[in-house]
């Protein structure tokens, strides 16, 4: 068993209050620029409307005589919500960039706050030798892998074994 210090966890607090802050950044970005405009709420309202009105008409039993009219009014609703739909998620969509870039703002601080720190403080070479590609830090001959690597070394005319240190 490893003994695992506080060290090692010191920055998942950060980490998650760095998370917890961007959700709540990204929602606020899309409650300003969606849920909250008229037009927004006017798609939705007329994308209900279009839809309760062509559900209607399909249900209710037509006469042979204004079939062709009632078929022209459907298409016409039909269209009308495809369209309204498109718009909605055009707006959507821009919304969606906003947050995106919001996003990539916050990795790149992420990036920059833990650059150059290791992600795994645990691994460990216990057998102070150095490592090659054959070897894994299990000691455990890999036969796959040493056919790629011997296919490697035909092609590119590299010696096998490149020797990785930790």
């Amino acid at each position: 068993m490893a003994s695992f210090s506080s060290s090692q966890y010191s920055d998942c607090p950060t980490v998650v209050g760095i998370s917890i802050c961007t959700t709540f950044i990204c929602e606020s970005i899309s409650w300003l620029l969606i849920y909250r405009t008229d037009s927004y709420k006017t798609l939705c309202f007329s994308i209900d409307r279009a839809s309760k009105k062509l559900e209607s008409m399909k249900t209710t039993a037509s006469n042979p005589i204004k079939k062709s009219s009632k078929v022209k009014k459907m298409d016409r609703f039909e269209t009308t919500l495809k369209e309204s739909n498109r718009d909605l998620s055009l707006f959507k969509f821009k919304s969606g960039v906003v947050v995106a870039l919001v996003l990539f703002v916050v990795f790149g601080l992420l990036n920059s706050l833990f650059e150059g720190r290791p992600v795994d403080k645990t691994l460990k070479n216990t057998r102070n030798q150095p490592i090659t590609s054959l070897d894994s830090i299990l000691d455990m001959q890999d036969d796959i892998a040493a056919s790629i690597e011997n296919r490697i070394s035909a092609w590119t005319f590299l010696p096998k074994g490149n020797v990785i240190t930790c």
